[in-house]
C-alpha cells in the first residue's frame, strides 16, 4: 500500500506538468487533469489540497530533479571547458525531454507576481550555484572574464532554445531526430565553447 502513494503522486506530478507546461496553468483545470489520468478531482486534492499546491509540488519536484542531474554530471568532472560541457548536457536533454517545465517557466511571469515567486524560490539555489561555478571557471583562467549572470543568461537561453524551438528548426531545414539532435547538441556545444573560452 505504502508503494503506491508515490507512484500516485507522481502521476499527478507528471500529468500536472505536462498540462501546466503546454496548456497554461489557468487553462488548467483539475477535473480535466483528473479524467485525463482516470482518477477523481478528490484523488488529486488527498495528495496535493489545492491547484496551487500542486503546481508548487511541481515546481519543487522539478527544480530537485534538474539538481540532482546536475550534481551528478558534475561528480568527477575535469574541471574548466569539461565541467562546462557536462552542464550544458545536462541542462539540454533536460530541455529536450521535459520540454513541459519550460513552458512553465515562460507561463510564470503571466500567472502573477505570487507564482512567478514561488517559481523564482524554486530554482533560485540551482541559478546561484551556476553563477558561482562560471565565477570560479572565470577565476581559474578557463572562461573569459564577463558578468556570471550575464552569461549564464546567455548560455542558457542560447542551449534551452536551441533545444527546443522545433518549429524553428524545422523552418531553417532541420529535422529532428535522434541523429539530427546529437549533430546539433555537438554544433551547439562547439558555438558556446567557442564563444566563452579565453583566447
Amino acid at each position: 500500500m505504502t508503494a503506491a502513494r508515490p507512484r500516485t503522486a507522481d502521476r499527478i506530478l507528471d500529468a500536472a506538468l505536462g498540462q501546466f507546461g503546454s496548456r497554461g496553468y489557468e487553462a488548467t483545470s483539475l477535473d480535466a487533469l483528473a479524467a485525463d489520468l482516470g482518477v477523481t478531482k478528490q484523488a488529486i486534492l488527498y495528495w496535493f489540497p489545492s491547484k496551487e499546491a500542486l503546481l508548487d509540488a511541481v515546481v519543487v519536484r522539478s527544480a530537485e530533479d534538474l539538481r540532482v542531474a546536475l550534481e551528478a554530471a558534475l561528480a568527477g568532472a575535469a574541471p574548466g571547458l569539461g565541467r562546462v560541457d557536462r552542464v550544458m548536457s545536462t541542462v539540454f536533454r533536460f530541455a529536450v525531454r521535459r520540454p513541459a517545465l519550460l513552458g512553465l517557466l515562460r507561463e510564470a511571469n503571466r500567472l502573477g507576481p505570487d507564482v512567478a515567486a514561488r517559481l523564482e524560490a524554486g530554482v533560485a539555489p540551482l541559478v546561484q550555484r551556476a553563477i558561482g561555478f562560471l565565477a570560479e571557471e572565470m577565476n581559474a583562467g578557463t572562461i573569459r572574464r564577463a558578468d556570471p549572470r550575464l552569461l549564464l543568461l546567455f548560455m542558457y537561453a542560447t542551449v534551452v532554445g536551441v533545444a527546443t524551438e522545433v518549429e524553428v528548426q524545422r523552418a531553417v531545414g532541420f529535422t529532428p531526430s535522434p541523429a539530427s539532435l546529437r549533430q546539433l547538441r555537438r554544433e551547439l556545444f562547439a558555438f558556446v565553447r567557442a564563444a566563452v573560452a579565453t583566447a
